[in-house]
């Protein structure tokens, strides 16, 4: 029999998440903190909780989809929270971008209750949850992974087990610092294109074609054409993703200056009030610095 999953965290990603594993005959349980999102997916034969204590109370495993490290935390261990009613057996796949020592904390808190947790953020934005096609990194232990293998399967393509309990995080904060560089770099190649005359369109289709290409360039071309910039991850979003990376280089360490820069851009970003823009708008932000 399938296992009965908890959803907690309907937002651009989680809905279409949720969706896909209830496409894939999955019984769903969901609860959102805007219950109107909660109820979108009920009319779709979702089961819908008051909190994520009664999600876990209903599901053999949890699922929990949340903007940051705090929101993570409330949900799995504050009032009415996941710890008070998951079951001994019981699996949380925590699929937020959040801090990796926070990850491992929380590991702890649910191996004392006789469950087990894995941390399996997810690349891809909304597009690829929309599609079933993202890219998911997991950290935890093996078997946990091997649980969970058909659900992620409902919900991505590219699926791999990096390591232990917090490799999923640290892995998801390289792959933040990967496409925040990328997306700066794309932004001032295309004004300086620009400037020199050379149509955007032009120039994403050149540099496409070499070593310059990159999925990023792929999934967001159509945002840096139109300058259209509806958010599939939102530039507040990645700005928090880029201090976990941060913090996680002090931790380590690592020496990371061009992720240093990149994040005070996106700190402009936020001044000037585009925060819930996509991360594309990065190009906006160069667009105006090289004003004359």
């Amino acid at each position: 029999m399938a296992e009965k999953v908890g959803f907690i965290g309907l937002g651009i990603m989680g809905s279409p998440m949720a969706r896909n594993l209830m496409r894939a005959g999955y019984t769903v349980v969901v609860h959102n903190r805007t219950p109107a999102r909660a109820e979108a997916l009920a009319s779709e034969g979702a089961t819908v909780a008051p909190d994520p204590r009664s999600v876990a109370e209903q599901s053999d495993v949890i699922i929990t989809m949340l903007p940051d490290t705090p929101d993570v935390e409330q949900v799995v261990s504050g009032t009415n929270g996941v710890l008070e009613g998951i079951a001994p057996g019981a699996l949380l796949i925590d699929m937020s971008t959040i801090s990796p020592a926070a990850t491992r904390r929380l590991a702890d808190r649910l191996r004392e209750k006789g469950a087990s947790m894995l941390d399996a953020p997810v690349s891809g934005a909304d597009v690829g949850a929309k599609a079933g096609t993202l890219s998911i990194m997991v950290g935890g232990e093996q078997q946990d992974f091997e649980r969970a293998m058909p659900l992620f399967q409902a919900m991505g393509k590219s699926i791999v087990h990096v390591g232990r309990s917090g490799a999923g995080q640290v892995t998801k904060a390289a792959n933040q610092v990967v496409t925040a560089l990328t997306l700066a770099a794309l932004s001032e190649a295309l004004v300086l294109g620009a400037r020199g005359g050379v149509e955007p369109e032009k120039i994403l289709d050149a540099l496409g074609g070499g070593l310059a290409a990159s999925r990023v360039m792929e999934v967001k071309r159509e945002k840096l054409l139109s300058h259209v910039f509806e958010p599939g991850f939102r530039v507040e979003l990645h700005h928090k993703d880029l201090g976990i990376a941060l913090a996680a280089g002090r931790e380590h360490g690592v020496a990371m200056p061009m992720t240093a820069a990149v994040d005070q851009l996106f700190q402009a970003l936020q001044t000037k009030g585009w925060g819930g823009e996509d991360h594309s708008a990065m190009l906006r932000l160069i667009e105006d610095l090289s004003r004359r």
